[in-house]
Order: structure tokens, then C-alpha cells, then sequence
């Protein structure tokens, strides 16, 4: 799934081309997402120019002004530019035609992606109760620790928890708690606040570095040149079940919580 990482490597790739533009039309192949494709989208955005694209979470803002149109890339969707005359193929459902003859692209596989659009992002549903963006002031080791003290869950799934935090998927959630030292199952509320500290500034170094490699290489996960992303290569203990720690040498460790994978060294983790 695109997580906060690829979301922010689309967001750089795709602005340089379309900061200025004027969308002229909107082709909408399948509007079956996992919220239908609004039948007036078009009719909200042509004409307009794109003034600006920002991310919140995993969502990217296309701010067209007095609109605001919103992209979610769902579990395997990838927004790129298409060649000119390039033929749709079978998962690529909208494609955005700018003046000057460019032409971005949404495919979505599985289609659990969103393409919506809203005049007030602030207040609308799917932002207005995101926790604070990771790689911001707002978030640092005391703000942690008040959030982790009045809870019983595992930390891994309260870092995952976009109402605590947004962005921290399940492989930058592993690799963070690998950095800080702390166990995957540790339950928020024993954090010390040196810990929660700890836990903050990793949660920054891996999303900072996961960006500047270009995100993960996962599954359809492409950026907007087309090109994988690979920080996968440089994890410390995801998906490295029975492998040796890159620090101790102690074979990792793989746990399920929530349905999801967790991998921790059982030396280097307390």
C-alpha cells in the first residue's frame, strides 16, 4: 500500500509539471472506487488552473483554487504521466488532460482508491480528525507520550493509528521501533517519556529517509516517472524473518498484530 513516503514522492514528482496548468478535461473510464468518482468532477474542475498540490496523510490535495480535489491511492494505485497517445490499459480508470498536452493517469488495480473533491478540506470527513503530520513540530516525543499514557494497545498499532499520527505505515512502523530500541507489542501506556522521545525523532529519520530513497517497493507501488521506489533495501528487520540483525546479529522475529506482520530483534528491542 502507498503510505506516506510514495504519496509524498508522487506529490514531488507530479507539481513541477502541473503547478500552472489549466485542466482541460477529465476522462473517467471506471468511477467504481471505493467512493464513486463524483459525476461533477469535471464539471467542478476544467477550466480551472492547479495552484498548488499538498499532502495530508496518505491523501494528496490538488488545489485548484475554490476547489480542492482529493486522490487517495488505495491499496495499489499510482498516479504517472502518460506518453501522448498512449493507450489506456485495463486499470488505468481517469486520466486529467492539461493544456499543454500532458496527461496524468490513475491506476488502481483494485480500485480501493478515492477521487473526490470538496470546497472546504479542512472540515472534510475523510481529514478533519487526522492526528498531526509526522515530520512537523506538532509532532515530537512529549506529544507521544501524552497520546501513548491513556492507552492500552500495543504501540506499533497506535503509531499506525492516523488519528495519533498520520503516515506511519506497517513497514515504517516496524524499522521506527527497530531505531527506538522498543518492541512491537510493548504497551503504549509503559512508555517512559524518553522512550516516546526516542520513538518520535526514529518515526522522522525513517519517513525522511524512505522519502529521499523514493519509497517502497511494494507490490504496483510506482512513482510518477515510473520508476520503484527502494527503501525496502534498507531495512533493518522488515520482512527479514529468521535473518540476522544488521546490528547484533540475533535472528528476527515476525509476530502478527492486527492482521498485519511485525518484525523486531529480540536483542536489540526491549
Amino acid at each position: 500500500m502507498p503510505e506516506l513516503p510514495e504519496v509524498e514522492t508522487t506529490r514531488v514528482g507530479l507539481l513541477p509539471r502541473l503547478q500552472g496548468r489549466t485542466l482541460r478535461q477529465i476522462v473517467v473510464r471506471n468511477p467504481r472506487l471505493r467512493w464513486p468518482v463524483p459525476a461533477d468532477l469535471e464539471t467542478r474542475l476544467a477550466g480551472q488552473s492547479l495552484q498548488d498540490m499538498t499532502r495530508r496523510g496518505k491523501y494528496l490535495l490538488f488545489d485548484f483554487g475554490a476547489t480542492t480535489q482529493i486522490v487517495h491511492l488505495g491499496m495499489s494505485g499510482s498516479l504517472r504521466f502518460a506518453e501522448p497517445g498512449e493507450p489506456a490499459a485495463l486499470h488505468d480508470h481517469i486520466d486529467w488532460l492539461f493544456d499543454d498536452g500532458t496527461t496524468l493517469r490513475l491506476r488502481d488495480p483494485r480500485r480501493f482508491g478515492a477521487v473526490l473533491w470538496t470546497d472546504d478540506a479542512i472540515r472534510h470527513p475523510l481529514l478533519a480528525h487526522l492526528g498531526p503530520e509526522p515530520l512537523t513540530p506538532a509532532f515530537d516525543g512529549d506529544y507521544l507520550y501524552a497520546q501513548c499514557r491513556r492507552r492500552n494497545a500495543a504501540i506499533k498499532q497506535v503509531i499506525m493509528d492516523a488519528a495519533v499520527v498520520v503516515g506511519v505505515g506497517n513497514i515504517y512502523a516496524s524499522e521506527s521501533l527497530f531505531h527506538a530500541g522498543i518492541r512491537p507489542a510493548t504497551a503504549a501506556r509503559r512508555l517512559s517519556r524518553p522512550a516516546c522521545g526516542r520513538l518520535a525523532e526514529a518515526i522522522k529519520r525513517v519517513l525522511t529517509a524512505a522519502i529521499a530513497a523514493g519509497g517502497s517497493s511494494l507490490r504496483d507501488y510506482v512513482a510518477s516517472d515510473g520508476e520503484l521506489g527502494y527503501f525496502q533495501l534498507q531495512t533493518r528487520v522488515y520482512d527479514r524473518e529468521g535473518l540476522p540483525c544488521k546490528t547484533c546479529g540475533t535472528p528476527v522475529r515476525r509476530i502478527v498484530q492486527g492482521q498485519r506482520a511485525s518484525f523486531y530483534c529480540p536483542a536489540c528491542q526491549r
